[in-house]
C-alpha cells in the first residue's frame, strides 16, 4: 500500500464524513463530484474494506470507516494550519529582518522606526549593522541596505526615501561674542567643526535664487560623526555644519541656533536597496513602506517648523 497515494484520499474522505455530501465535500475542496467519488471508491479498494454505505437519499459511515475518520481528521487539520500559516505568512510579517546602515543616520532615524516596526510586528526580529562601509549587496547578506549619498546607487532594486539637507548651528552664547552673521562673506572668521568622511567638506556652499557662493572657512577639529559634531557645537566650541534632521532637537531645545536660514546648502539623498526580488518578502516591503512613511513625516514636519 502506497501510504502517500492515500493522503488526498483521506483528507477527501474526512471531508465526507463531516458533510454526509459528495456534492458538499466537492464543493468545499473545489474539486468535481465524480472526483470524490472516485477517490473514495480507489481508497476503499487500496484499503479493503467498505468505509460508507451509499443510498440515493443518504450516506452512512461504517463502523471502520468512524474509527478511520479519526486519522483522516488529523490528516485535515494539519493541511488547514498549514495552509493558514501560509496565509498568515504573507499578511502578517514573521521571521528576521536584516538591515544595514550608515552609523548617524542610523541611530537618529532608521533605530526608531524599527522599534515602531517590532512593536507593531511581535513575529518579526531585526539585525541591524550601523557602519559607514562601503556596501555591496551582492556579497553582503542584508535584505535592506540604507545608502546616503549624492547619486542613485548603481542597483536594479532601489527605492528613494528623503533628502538630507545641511546647515550651519552654533550656541547662542558662542555667537554672541561676535558681530551677527548676516551674509555668507561673513563666514571665515571663526572656527568650524567640519564632517571628515564620505560627507567631507572643503568648502560651504550657499544658494539663494540664482545666487551660488563656495566660500572657504577654518576648520579646528573634524570627526567623522555627526552626533560628535553636534555634541561639539554644543559644548561653545565653534559653529559645526551638520545634517538639519541631526540638530533639529538641539534647536527645538535652545542649545542651538540655525545661521543663515535663508540660504540652501548641501542636499544628500537617502535610498534603500534591497537585495533581490526573491527576498522581498512582506516583512520586507511592509518596513519599507512604513519607513519610506515615517521619514518623510517627521523629517517633513522638522523642516516645515524651521
Amino acid at each position: 500500500m502506497n501510504n502517500i497515494e492515500n493522503l488526498t484520499s483521506m483528507v477527501i474522505f474526512a471531508r465526507v464524513v463531516e458533510t454526509l455530501s459528495f456534492t458538499e465535500a466537492a464543493k468545499s475542496l473545489r474539486l468535481s463530484k465524480s472526483s470524490v467519488s472516485r477517490e473514495i471508491a480507489q481508497l476503499e479498494v487500496r484499503l479493503g474494506t467498505q468505509l460508507l454505505n451509499r443510498t440515493t437519499r443518504k450516506i452512512q459511515v461504517t463502523e471502520v470507516g468512524l474509527s478511520y475518520y479519526q486519522y483522516c481528521s488529523r490528516i485535515l487539520n494539519e493541511a488547514k494550519s498549514a495552509e493558514r500559516f501560509i496565509r498568515n505568512f504573507h499578511d502578517e510579517p514573521m521571521g528576521s529582518l536584516r538591515l544595514i546602515a550608515p552609523v548617524s543616520f542610523g541611530s537618529q532615524c532608521i533605530v526608531p522606526a524599527l522599534n515602531n516596526f517590532i512593536a507593531r510586528n511581535i513575529h518579526v526580529s531585526v539585525d541591524l549593522e550601523l557602519t559607514d562601509r562601503t556596501i555591496d549587496m551582492t556579497d553582503d547578506n542584508y535584505d535592506i541596505a540604507i545608502i546616503v549619498g549624492r547619486e542613485t546607487p548603481d542597483h536594479p532594486l532601489v527605492m528613494p526615501l528623503i533628502d538630507i539637507t545641511w546647515g550651519l548651528y552654533a550656541t547662542p552664547d558662542y555667537m554672541s561674542q561676535f558681530p551677527p552673521i548676516e551674509k555668507p562673506e561673513d563666514l571665515p572668521r571663526y572656527d568650524y567643526l567640519l564632517f571628515r568622511g564620505p560627507a567631507h567638506t572643503i568648502s560651504l556652499p550657499f544658494r539663494k535664487e540664482r545666487q551660488k557662493l563656495d566660500i572657504e572657512v577654518r576648520s579646528r577639529f573634524r570627526i567623522n560623526n555627526s552626533v560628535a559634531l553636534m555634541s561639539s557645537a554644543r559644548s561653545g566650541a565653534g559653529i559645526a555644519y551638520l545634517p538639519d534632521y541631526i540638530a533639529h532637537e538641539s534647536v527645538a531645545e535652545g542649545k542651538l541656533v540655525r545661521l543663515l536660514p535663508g540660504w540652501y546648502m548641501d542636499i544628500y539623498q537617502t535610498w534603500m536597496m534591497f537585495k533581490s526580488e526573491n527576498t522581498l518578502s512582506s516583512r520586507v516591503q511592509l518596513f519599507a513602506d512604513a519607513l519610506q512613511q515615517k521619514l518623510r513625516g517627521d523629517l517633513g514636519d522638522s523642516k516645515r517648523e524651521e
